[in-house]
């Protein structure tokens, strides 16, 4: 599986795009807002001709679910979060504007994930983790194979996502590392929702957060 990344929005988020020898993608977290942002990913989609058929949401605040009704529109495919997050995705639509996002268009999920439920396309299965704490739900997406983890907002290059959002919980979030990610081999990369990649050998032994 190959993970290919975007940094949209004034949050500089990261969007993800997973795709494999198929040619099947997922599209993960969009934050893409703008014109020239939308432009960016649907243009990379084409030149690796590249086929969408799924839209997930690692969690649902602001930045990283500005782009999702975008690509509903453009290619039509299934969108899921873990239902613990519908108030997180509908709550968005009424401070969008204020944020500076007044042409956020809402999107209604047309399932929900859970972790009893791997998500599958092209050639490829995706363990989904239920990781609460930043948002009360938060899940990330891990492929052993590729010794990849989409970790969303829970973890980041020597620190953790934050917690005084409404849903966040500080000891929930380090819990949720401490299960659902430092179980993991120390050679899986992670990649967040912000920065850079790390590994999880490198959080564990020197994120401060987590000592």
């Amino acid at each position: 599986m190959t993970v290919s990344g975007f940094t949209f929005n004034a949050f500089s988020e990261n969007t993800y795009l997973l795709h494999d020898a198929t040619n099947q993608c997922v599209v993960v977290d969009p934050g893409c807002y703008s014109r020239q942002e939308q432009a960016a990913l649907k243009e990379f989609v084409q030149t690796q001709g590249l086929e969408v058929v799924l839209l997930l949401n690692t969690h649902c605040h602001i930045d990283h679910v500005l782009g999702n009704q975008f690509i509903l529109d453009t290619y039509n495919v299934p969108f899921l979060i873990h239902e613990a997050d519908l108030g997180t995705l509908r709550a968005v639509a009424s401070y969008a504007a204020p944020y500076g996002f007044p042409q956020y268009t809402p999107a209604e999920p047309t399932g929900f994930l859970t972790p009893a439920q791997p998500v599958e396309f092209g050639d490829t299965t995706l363990e989904v983790r239920f990781a609460p704490g930043h948002a009360p739900g938060h899940v990330i997406f891990y492929h052993a194979p590729s010794k990849v983890v989409l970790g969303g907002d829970v973890l980041f290059r020597q620190s953790i996502g934050r917690t005084d959002l409404p849903g966040g919980d500080h000891a929930t979030l380090i819990s949720s590392i401490r299960t659902q990610l430092l179980t993991l081999p120390d050679d899986v990369t992670v990649y967040p929702g912000h920065g850079p990649a790390t590994t999880i050998g490198a959080e564990r032994i020197s994120n401060p957060f987590l000592r």
